[in-house]
């Protein structure tokens, strides 16, 4: 099978960063779908794990954890599933990635991708959807219930990329949360309004006056999805006594004084997508399902895939320069790439 791999990690702009590379086709353990990957979407941590970790010895590497495709095998264990359904997921990050025409995934990880949406269109939502999903709902504990939450406010730093572009989608449609959502270029407000964003806010500036400005001088949950580090005296200021303050990056552990979130008795909570399969707990097919409620309010139009672009065919000199744009830390939605 055709597949995009590396063994040291280089330069995104490197010619050897990623490269274009034959390997054999696997074969489907008990709980795996054989899957023929049609569109992939690149992510933060795709370029995180180029640049950190090196292929073993005389292997290659194959990173990609988002993507849309058919089923071509299942393993004897599989449940749900036929040759030739056509689905989404993430997969593990300690598995082989989607960067290949034929890869495997633990069936539990994967649903049937919506019916209204192209396997560009999906490819572009998997990740970021889980996420989004596991830190409303399972990390800040949020209701799924229009009528609950009201009156209270959501801010979401760094709103108009992947994960946030789901998230304040999933907030508004699900929940009765006021949401905020940052953006510092009048190209990612405008993206955001176009989600539906009620309150859109610039994270370039001070915080504090543009929510007084709003008539909400507190907040009751902040995900913050960027540069934590930067805003995190901030978002302690602005969180009500007992609110909530959620995180998915990498700051800088010497800026974020955790001491700061005791005397207003602030929780913090850490997402990773990919905790439910590094560590195969017993509810890893929460992952599945949740994509397939997904895929329902896709196709209900309730939600809206945040493809923003499609960079072409899947192949070593465009995934290198979606490596790039990631790497860049400025974009809108989602970067695609489908056929081979």
């Amino acid at each position: 099978m055709r597949a995009i791999g590396y063994q040291h990690s280089r330069p995104a702009d490197d010619p050897q960063a990623l490269v274009d590379i034959t390997l054999p086709d696997p074969e489907p353990g008990p709980h795996d779908l054989l899957v023929r990957v049609e569109a992939i979407a690149v992510n933060p941590v795709d370029a995180k794990v180029r640049l950190r970790e090196q292929a073993a010895p005389a292997a290659w590497k194959v990173l990609g954890w988002d993507a849309a495709g058919t089923v071509a095998g299942i393993g004897s264990a599989v449940q749900g599933f036929t040759p030739g359904d056509p689905v989404w997921y993430a997969g593990a990050l300690n598995r082989p990635g989607c960067n290949s025409e034929l890869q495997l995934v633990d069936g539990r990880l994967a649903a049937r991708r919506p019916a209204s949406l192209s396997a560009a269109e999906a490819a572009a939502m998997p990740l970021t959807a889980i996420t989004a999903w596991e830190v409303l709902f399972d990390r800040l504990r949020l209701r799924q219930d229009t009528s609950a939450h009201r009156g209270e406010v959501l801010l979401v730093v760094g709103a108009a990329g992947g994960v946030g572009s789901l998230l304040v989608q999933l907030a508004r449609r699900l929940t009765g949360v006021t949401v905020v959502g940052t953006a510092s270029r009048p190209d990612s407000q405008a993206w955001l309004r176009e989600l539906g964003v009620p309150h859109v806010i610039d994270h370039h500036q001070p915080l504090a006056p543009q929510l007084q400005a709003l008539g909400l001088p507190q907040v009751h949950r902040v995900v913050s999805l960027t540069h934590t580090d930067h805003h995190f005296d901030q978002l302690v200021e602005l969180l009500a006594p007992q609110g909530a303050l959620a995180l998915i990056d990498d700051p800088d552990p010497a800026a974020i004084n955790v001491l700061a979130l005791k005397r207003k008795s602030l929780s913090l909570h850490w997402e990773l997508m990919f905790t439910r399969s590094l560590f195969e707990t017993d509810d890893m097919a929460e992952q599945g399902q949740l994509l397939a409620r997904v895929a329902q309010l896709v196709d209900a139009g309730l939600l809206r895939s945040t493809l923003r672009e499609n960079l072409g065919r899947i192949n070593a000199a465009n995934l290198r320069g979606a490596h790039q744009r990631i790497e860049g830390r400025s974009g809108i939605g989602k970067l695609v790439l489908s056929g081979w």
